[in-house]
């Protein structure tokens, strides 16, 4: 199983990015996949997720509504669309599959495979 996350980069305040992860080597459309984030001496955190059919969305509050994560499984690939960005943004994204098929996943502990992380800064 693999994940490659990209994307990242120097953004000013107010500014988007758009992230990407691309999988391969399991069966993609089974499987939740999250965007985690982790900043400096923080610990990784939760940002969204969409479920193995898309029918189901999830974000952490702190980007509800500025972020929107899609996904297509034609190609393997998810999105994390990144608008209004703030400082408090910057940190590596990693994208993730969930350990278990058809299930939806918050916790950190609950994914099992990652991608290498891309990161983001937010500053001026």
């Amino acid at each position: 199983v693999q994940l490659q996350a990209s994307g990242g980069g120097l953004v000013q305040p107010g500014g988007y990015l758009r992230l990407s992860c691309v999988a391969s080597g399991f069966t993609w459309d089974y499987y939740t996949i999250g965007w985690f984030r982790q900043a400096p001496g923080k610990e990784r955190e939760f940002v969204a997720l969409v479920s193995w059919t898309s029918s189901s969305t999830y974000y952490a509050d702190s980007v509800k509504g500025r972020f929107a994560i899609t996904r297509d499984n034609s190609e393997n690939k998810v999105y994390l669309q990144l608008n209004s960005l703030t400082p408090e943004d910057t940190a590596v994204y990693y994208c993730a599959q969930a350990s278990s098929p058809q299930t939806i996943a918050i916790g950190v502990s609950q994914y099992n495979y990652w991608g290498q992380g891309t990161l983001v800064t937010v500053s001026s």
